[in-house]
């Protein structure tokens, strides 16, 4: 049975609130009951009126379980979420604070860490503004940071925190950078895994790998990317999972994530992955939301659109979903293939796609005097490229096959070694 270490309820303008209890359901809070209040705009002071504020309150009081934490499904402006939790007495989160909180629990590397910080700063300071306005006004400042402290004093702090996250994040991205390019002069391939959050990702990225990284049923499991080395036909790719999407994040997030979601920018190949057992609206939503993600990334590689978990579905929901998704034009241009991870289903069809997609190899050949030298660097080109053939007389003669930036440099150690091309 689940363990569940606090109470909360969830506030929402529509009737639709399963993603925010799934997000709930990551920070490990029991939802023991929603209030919806349909309306096409928020309250301007309390973002619902102030009966169903009421009805909140006294559901609250007579409450036999200890309500910890009151949740927002929207994004609440500072004067709103000031007012909420004054008259709750009570923390209130709204859907982006729950999204940092689950950010924070799940950063453990370094860079994540960071990126966390700087988008839980930058969405603090509009806050931090309302409570040095309440607070030169008189009123309490909130429970946000714990009760009272100097908010202006904060509000600077904040400033420099800022500045010095961002330094920090612009040298792992450069030193991320240089590892991409001896990458790439070093003949991998890069492919990224991406897609709405909890979609099946690292489980996709187990199977293609053949390793074994910590997969969880829960929204932004994986929060830092993970890279693993796969050869597909003797060519080798380095596949990078990353941060999962979701919808109607704030530009500031995303551009705290930037240096990480360059490694779907560059990438040769993005498999796009979506959860096909959910409802054909919701796929398609998911895969909008996905897909205009990498358009603000800036991503022109091809993408592999993937419906993962066909094994929770039948076939004729699966070819339904198909058809549905096809009609809706998002697969122009792109290719897409049904898959399923826990039965790995079509696994290796996938991976034939990706190498199909890859950038166009390039054959050649190479003539090399026969001696212990070469022999080394025989090895080396065994494991950089594709050898198609070789063979042995009074040189050594080796059919290859490889991007072009991996051709230049075979050639180049080739004529170091006073080798040439062969053209027989």
């Amino acid at each position: 049975m689940k363990d569940f270490t606090d109470n909360a309820i969830v506030i929402s303008l529509n009737d639709d609130i399963s993603e925010i209890k799934d997000l709930a359901d990551s920070l490990n809070y029991n939802i023991v009951n929603s209030f919806i209040q349909h309306r096409e705009n928020p309250d301007v002071n309390s973002y619902i009126g102030s009966g169903k504020v009421d009805e909140i309150n006294k559901f609250i009081e007579n409450s036999e379980k200890k309500i910890n934490l009151i949740i927002v499904d929207g994004e609440l402006k500072p004067s709103q979420w000031f007012n909420l939790e004054k008259k709750f007495n009570i923390d209130v989160y709204d859907r982006i604070r729950l999204i940092l909180a689950i950010f924070e629990k799940r950063a453990e590397k370094r860079e994540a860490r960071l990126q966390v910080k700087l988008a839980q700063l930058q969405y603090e300071r509009p806050f931090v503004r309302e409570l040095i306005h309440r607070a030169r006004s008189g009123e309490h400042p909130g429970f946000m940071a714990g009760g009272e402290y100097q908010v202006d004093d904060y509000y600077e702090t904040i400033k420099k925190q800022m500045k010095k996250i961002k330094e920090e994040l612009e040298n792992i991205r450069n030193q991320r950078e240089v590892r991409r390019r001896h990458r790439h002069t070093g003949g991998f391939y890069l492919v990224s895994l991406a897609g709405y959050t909890n979609a099946g990702k690292s489980s996709i990225l187990n199977l293609l790998s053949h390793e074994n990284v910590y997969v969880e049923n829960k929204l932004f499991s994986t929060l830092s990317t993970t890279t693993r080395k796969i050869n597909s036909k003797h060519v080798p790719i380095l596949l990078t999972d990353t941060v999962g999407f979701i919808k109607d994040l704030p530009a500031y997030i995303i551009d705290a994530f930037h240096s990480t979601l360059e490694e779907i920018e560059v990438a040769d190949v993005v498999v796009l992955i979506a959860d096909v057992s959910e409802k054909k609206e919701i796929i398609v939503d998911k895969l909008k939301v996905s897909i205009n993600e990498l358009i603000e990334i800036g991503v022109t590689s091809p993408i592999i659109i993937t419906l993962n978990k066909t094994d929770l579905i039948s076939n004729e929901d699966l070819n339904e979903r198909l058809d549905y998704i096809n009609n809706q034009g998002l697969t122009e241009n792109k290719k897409i293939i049904a898959v399923s991870a826990k039965n790995q289903k079509n696994i290796e069809k996938l991976l034939d796609l990706i190498y199909e997609l890859l950038p166009q190899l390039v054959k050649f050949k190479i003539k090399l005097p026969l001696n212990e030298e070469t022999q080394s660097f025989i090895s080396w080109i065994y494991e950089k490229a594709h050898v198609l053939e070789i063979s042995y007389d009074e040189f050594v003669i080796i059919h290859i096959e490889s991007n072009i930036g991996l051709k230049e440099k075979i050639i180049s150690r080739c004529r170091d070694l006073k080798g040439q091309l062969s053209f027989d």
